[in-house]
């Protein structure tokens, strides 16, 4: 549930923007045309991209260029509350702020199959953050000016980051979206605890089409083929590890740890706690 909702625009875009919720509260992201820096104020943040799943903490930022998310606000430890700050990136403001005259870093296209960035935030980013929190809190002191100031503020911090390198190769293909093979998409969500829908989503396509072309490549349905998927490693997992079964569950993409035991049950013919108790004991007992 939204608590409260605030944005400031630039350009007819929404440049800013920051948000107060009540998690749990999931939904698709689509970025076709735009970029977006989140920073996580409360609570936590879960990032899905078509090639990876980020979790992002407190006092942690995403940098994520355009391209298909999922993406999942929860609470923390510390607070039931979930609160964040964006900027938005468009191409068309960014070529009207610096007058068709963009950065170096901004415009070399470097190799990157890289969707999201992930880094703690430092001092600087912490003041940036107070100061665009002091924006919102007093709109009538905001001009188009500051906006346009503020926007490459957030720029140069991060091509300044610990990590410039990496950022920077987020940085100069914010715009230019990662193109992903069927099976890219599907094999890097294996044990991602998502819908067909949401996966479905992640490749651009309708569930009914998503089906149909997952019959086609791997001569199943996607319902069958992921449980599978996710008991071999839940299997895999309980034999080498010390994790509990129902940490085990989570970490293998089962979201229902009952629905979870029923299933290994049916397919091993013991529960993953006995199964565990059996294999696990006798592989540290052996030499």
């Amino acid at each position: 549930m939204i608590l409260d909702h605030k944005a400031l625009e630039l350009f007819g875009k929404q440049l800013f923007e920051t948000v107060i919720l009540k998690p749990p509260f999931k939904k698709a992201n689509p970025m076709p045309n735009e970029a977006c820096f989140l920073y996580i104020i409360q609570g936590g943040y879960d990032s899905i991209s078509a090639s990876e799943r980020l979790h992002v903490k407190a006092e942690e930022a995403v940098l994520m260029k355009c391209g298909n998310y999922l993406s999942n606000m929860v609470k923390s430890k510390s607070s039931d509350h979930y609160q964040a700050l964006a900027v938005h990136f468009y191409p068309e403001v960014l070529l009207k702020v610096y007058e068709n005259k963009l950065p170096s870093f901004l415009k070399e296209k470097k190799e990157s199959k890289i969707d999201m960035y992930k880094f703690n935030s430092d001092v600087l980013i912490k003041k940036y953050i107070e100061s665009i929190l002091f924006y919102f809190e007093n709109p009538n002191l905001v001009n188009e000016e500051i906006l346009i100031l503020k926007l490459k503020e957030i720029i140069l911090l991060l091509n300044q980051t610990k990590n410039a390198p990496a950022m920077r190769a987020v940085l100069s293909n914010l715009f230019n979206p990662v193109t992903y093979s069927f099976r890219e998409v599907v094999e890097a969500h294996y044990y991602t605890p998502i819908t067909l829908e949401e996966l479905a989503q992640l490749t651009n396509q309708s569930l009914s089409t998503f089906k149909r072309e997952f019959k086609r490549i791997y001569k199943t349905t996607p319902a069958l083929y992921l449980r599978e998927k996710r008991l071999e490693r839940s299997l895999e997992l309980l034999g080498s590890t010390d994790l509990r079964a129902t940490d085990i569950a989570y970490e293998c993409g089962f979201t229902n740890v009952s629905h979870y035991s029923k299933t290994f049950k049916t397919r091993y013919g013991m529960s993953p706690t006995a199964y565990k108790m059996t294999y696990f004991g006798k592989s540290m007992n052996q030499p």
